[in-house]
């Protein structure tokens, strides 16, 4: 055991998140051995000053969110609302749609079907081998964050992540990334055929270049104890006639089962039946509600924040899928039309095909939470930057629909930093922030700090001679004639450049001398910021777990620490 368990499966010897505006942000250590330290660093999610300011409950964000993420009266609000919306009989038909990982989690499920439980949601586009390290972090915040809304509002509450199945962004989806045995970024890609229809993760066979894909994963990652069982995990479930959904969801369940997790498959064709009241509604009020996001957006952008989804004139907010792949649906002279194949749909026709085949449609990135609100009691979505920023533009169509927003609650962000990455920082007095400058820059500042200090007081000599000499000479060549001063001036910054480019010339050459040290500062840079990117935005999560075996999920689950103040009567 790396460290001991609370009733929810997380570690409870850890510390770290504390999601206030008075942040306190520690380090939690995972020990494996004695020459191997994990540094689990969580920390509230930066991002926009949107996703700023609805974290510490800004006043102006009011009228775009349902309730400041940190205070209880949130969230006493909505739980009245799904109270007045949600009656045995709608909480009964969801069941058949949520899977659950574990028989704890079953039980959990019938508590909230049978009494007056509550979800809190996440979900995710699948991807290779669960995708980027913020999958499985938003799975834990949930996990967490469910536990305490369950102590403080004294009702059952569950962690629910929504496999976003319909979702047919094939290039997001068809790779991953791994610093492999020589800690250097190595991108894995599946093929696809290049003529093949932009069908849905849930359509998108994986096909035989998967086993490419888990041969070359393999090869990427070390050896260790815990290695052949979780690469089995993934082999058994990533096989080349499963869709990409259906492995995913698979690897989701396994992995997250100490935290009793419930899923519900987006693309579900009974989920599609319960929404069918929300799909109708979209397409009847299509013009009105793209006007209501139009509006909102527009008072969001008033309001001094940027706006994440673009209104796209004529668009619908529901999908249609076929052979021929998914398609957005337009409005086109009082019918529809699919602007890819060109498809045209009288009104009625489209109805009636959205009754009889709700499974064909599906809802995009504005509709999906309104969905999700309407078929269950949601008490609070937790999202990543991206999500946290749309759902500042959504109130009015829950509003269309007759339903609340969901309190948005900020992932938290984590950073995973290794012994050997520790190790790198410390050589150079570095902090792991630091690792966001790109290398050429860092490294050259790094050089020039260790320029021999003869070298450096040389170079600055010069540099003071040459503005001094010249500015001797501008004052007397005045009296020969003032337009001197042009050409002086010119000349003092040819020397200037000159000696710029000596310098750069030194180091350059102190950069060879000092080849290999830098490089380690490289390796570092990819394990922390990969191609300057956020590790959970880019990593994978099971170049961690092989070194370091599933304990790691309770361990970063426990170091996010989730408060909500309790703390009655906070306005709006």
């Amino acid at each position: 055991m790396v460290c001991g368990r609370g009733r929810d499966g997380a570690a409870t010897d850890s510390v770290a998140y504390r999601a206030r505006s008075a942040l306190v942000q520690e380090t939690h250590r995972l020990p494996q051995e004695a020459a191997l330290t994990l540094e689990i660093h969580v920390a509230p999610l930066s991002g926009s000053a949107l996703v700023r300011d609805h974290l510490r409950g800004g006043p102006a964000l009011a009228e775009f969110y349902s309730g400041p993420p940190l205070r209880i009266d949130s969230y006493r609000r909505k739980v009245e609302e799904i109270d007045r919306r949600f009656d045995a009989t709608r909480r009964r038909a969801l069941a058949s749609v949520v899977r659950a990982s574990t028989p704890g989690a079953a039980a959990r499920l019938e508590e909230i079907v049978s009494g007056n439980g509550l979800f809190v949601t996440t979900g995710q586009q699948p991807g290779l081998f669960t995708g980027p390290l913020y999958t499985i972090h938003k799975i834990l915040c949930a996990v967490r964050l469910a536990r305490e809304l369950e102590d403080a509002l004294g009702r059952p509450v569950a962690p629910l992540f929504w496999v976003a199945s319909d979702d047919h962004d094939w290039e997001e989806a068809n790779h991953l990334h791994v610093v492999d045995r020589r800690n250097e970024l190595r991108r894995i890609t599946l093929a696809s055929a290049p003529d093949a229809a932009p069908v849905s993760m849930r359509r998108r066979l994986l096909g035989p270049g998967i086993e490419e894909v888990f041969r070359e994963f393999v090869e990427s990652l070390p050896t260790t104890e815990f290695a052949g069982g979780l690469l089995e995990l993934l082999r058994e479930a990533y096989t080349p006639e499963r869709t990409v959904a259906e492995s995913f969801t698979e690897v989701i369940l396994r992995l997250t089962a100490p935290f009793d997790l419930l899923v519900v498959d987006g693309g579900d064709p009974r989920l599609k039946a319960l929404a069918l009241p929300q799909f109708e509604r979209e397409l009847l009020e299509a013009a009105e509600h793209e006007s209501l996001l139009a509006a909102q957006t527009r008072a969001l952008e008033q309001a001094g924040y940027r706006s994440q989804v673009p209104v796209i004139p004529g668009a619908t907010n529901l999908f249609y899928e076929d052979d021929a792949g998914r398609e957005r649906i337009f409005r086109s002279d009082g019918g529809f039309e699919l602007h890819g194949s060109g498809r045209r749909f009288e009104r009625r026709e489209l109805l009636a095909l959205l009754r009889d085949e709700p499974a064909r449609f599906s809802a995009n990135v504005v509709l999906r939470p309104i969905v999700e609100s309407a078929v269950f009691p949601t008490a609070a979505y937790v999202g990543g930057p991206g999500e946290v920023s749309y759902f500042a533009q959504y109130g009015s169509l829950f509003r269309a629909h007759g339903i609340g927003a969901p309190v948005v609650f900020p992932r938290a962000s984590v950073l995973l930093i290794e012994a050997k990455v520790r190790k790198v920082l410390d050589e150079f007095g570095l902090a792991p922030a630091d690792l966001r400058t790109p290398f050429h820059e860092l490294s050259t500042r790094l050089v020039r700090s260790s320029m021999p200090s003869a070298v450096e007081q040389a170079l600055e000599s010069i540099r003071c001679n040459i503005e001094t000499g010249y500015q001797e000479l501008e004052v007397a060549a005045a009296a020969i004639d003032p337009t001197l001063s042009g050409p002086i001036e010119g000349g003092r910054n040819v020397s200037l450049a000159r000696l710029a480019d000596v310098e750069k010339q030194i180091v350059r050459h102190l950069k060879r001398r000092q080849e290999l040290e830098l490089s380690k500062l490289a390796k570092a840079g990819a394990n922390l910021y990969p191609a300057g990117n956020p590790q959970e935005r880019v990593l994978n999560i099971f170049q961690y777990l092989v070194r370091y075996g599933q304990e790691l999920l309770p361990a970063i689950a426990g170091a996010m620490r989730v408060s909500i103040d309790r703390t009655p009567g906070d306005p709006g």
